[in-house]
């Protein structure tokens, strides 16, 4: 096994508050991860990084996969492929996930893991695919002339990433839903085919969804890496003020609190409540006629606030890229023997051993 070096000193991530867990289990196993196609923003920060490291303080075994098989149908992207990988892996570092703690791998060092795509695509049918509104949306804005088949089984290539750990629990936001369904719906059908009743080989994984599962970007739309709406974590100070200063709002000069009628301003004014650890009903009151102008500016001040220990943390870790290497060589190495492990008892179960 690999031996993490120490990581820089202004790596100390104070503890957050547990997570909330349904489950009569000593011990949860998660799997989460991301596509290496830019920078994180804060969409993901509180719809899922917050709850990782949160599960990881409660004493989770945590796996996240960087998922850089499945950008390989985005030119952009997999020109630069090491790049974002690396990119990825310092905003995972710098929003206190631990490496110590938690296992950090990549899609194309497990080929264990890849293997079990193909017994679990013969679980699903091309329409349930077709029909998945997850892959429906990433197609659309995919820029591609044609749809791969890659980026067509992306939900079953998911289920292999959770399911080879056997994950209990996957912290998602909204949007991601359906993909959980699809690995709730292939180990279901794999337990009634291969295995005997009462002795399951995988888990049903959970959802867990954080308190705000979906932020809007400056656009008023769902904030995405691909359309440009983000405030991405390791912005700097200025970039974040001038993307806020051209978010959308609205004609109404009085701020509330409306996620359903007024979107705009209620994301923003729900992003500064987040930051400042406050109610949003509240954040909005104490603005109350002082318009848009005045809650873009609480907006970025709680932002920069909220960000400047994760980027201090971030330019520290990027001093050290044989660090950043040996956190994938460890979390790699990890992955790989325990998707060894569910791969062989994939192949007892379906009587494929000779």
């Amino acid at each position: 096994m690999t031996t993490l070096t120490a990581a820089p000193a202004a790596f100390a991530a104070t503890a957050p508050a547990p997570a909330t867990v349904s489950t009569t289990r000593p011990a949860v196993r998660v799997l989460t991860g991301d596509r290496p196609t830019g920078r994180l923003h804060l969409g993901h920060y509180f719809g899922t990084l917050d709850n990782r490291v949160r599960l990881q303080a409660r004493g989770a075994d945590l796996f996240v996969v960087i998922a850089d098989y499945q950008v390989l149908t985005d030119r952009d992207v997999a020109d630069d492929l090491p790049g974002h990988v690396e990119e990825l892996l310092l905003d995972y570092l710098a929003v206190g996930i631990d490496p110590e703690r938690a296992t950090i791998f990549t899609h194309s060092a497990i080929p264990a893991l890849n293997q079990l795509l193909l017994p679990f695509l013969s679980l699903v049918s091309v329409g349930e695919l077709r029909r998945n509104p997850t892959v429906k949306d990433e197609i659309s804005h995919s820029r591609q002339a044609s749809v791969s088949g890659l980026m067509f089984t992306y939900p079953v290539h998911q289920a292999a990433d959770i399911l080879f750990c056997k994950a209990d629990v996957v912290p998602v936001g909204q949007d991601q839903l359906p993909h959980l369904e699809v690995t709730r719906t292939v180990a279901r059908r794999f337990n009634n085919r291969y295995t005997e009743p009462g002795s399951p080989l995988f888990p049903e994984p959970e959802a867990l969804l954080s308190a705000a599962p979906l932020l809007l970007g400056t656009d008023g739309a769902k904030m995405s890496k691909s359309r440009g709406n983000a405030i991405a974590l390791a912005a700097d100070a200025d970039e974040t003020a001038r993307l806020l200063a051209g978010a959308r709002t609205d004609i109404d000069r009085n701020i509330t609190y409306d996620p359903q009628g007024r979107p705009e301003v209620s994301s923003l004014v729900l992003l500064a409540a987040l930051c400042l650890d406050r109610d949003p009903v509240e954040v909005a009151h104490e603005i109350g006629s002082a318009g848009a102008a005045a809650l873009k500016r609480l907006v970025t001040e709680a932002v920069n606030g909220f960000l400047a220990p994760i980027r201090a943390r971030r330019a520290e870790l990027a001093r050290d890229r044989g660090y950043l290497r040996a956190v994938l060589r460890a979390g790699n190495e990890r992955a790989g023997a325990v998707a060894e492990a569910t791969l062989d008892e994939v192949r007892t179960a379906m009587n494929s051993r000779y």
